[in-house]
């Protein structure tokens, strides 16, 4: 678990509050929206994404009403649960770095870093310590723990 004190604190760091929502799904695609609250200011966020690799995946994402928001989670997948998380972004060296921390876990947090292309090459910040790489574990997709995880009311 990183040092949240530390993340808030490093240079252009911003904290996002999420409640990511799975929706029904038959083709294939997964379908969610997110409630996001940041600095006091609640966006409401829809996403289609497709997975094309292991790494990869495309992402069609766009903001949506808070009408909207409330319509689509009449349609939320009855078999997962409310994924609850704060994300910190990080810029550091032409990227943003993304630490998910969720409230269910005390040891661990997700890094994510989103690349151009696979092959990119990226660093981190001394203070960041990877202790483990996951992006191959479908064990660490929120699309996993919305099934595993019971905290819908957290």
């Amino acid at each position: 678990m990183p040092d949240v004190a530390l993340l808030r604190s490093a240079d252009g760091a911003r904290a996002k509050n999420i409640r990511q929502t799975y929706l029904n799904s038959s083709d294939g695609k997964n379908a969610r929206v997110r409630m996001i609250e940041e600095a006091g200011v609640i966006s409401y966020i829809k996403t289609i994404k497709e997975r094309i690799s292991t790494l990869s995946a495309y992402e069609n994402e766009w903001e949506i009403s808070k009408e909207e928001y409330e319509r689509e989670l009449g349609d939320k997948d009855p078999d997962k649960n409310t994924v609850i998380k704060t994300r910190y972004c990080i810029p550091y060296a032409e990227h943003i770095i993304e630490i998910d921390v969720y409230p269910f876990w005390i040891d661990r947090a997700i890094l994510e870093v989103e690349l151009a292309d696979e092959n990119e090459s990226f660093s981190l910040p001394e203070y960041i310590t990877v202790i483990k790489e996951v992006s191959a574990d479908k064990r660490y997709k929120n699309t996993k723990l919305a099934k595993e995880i019971p905290y819908d009311e957290i």
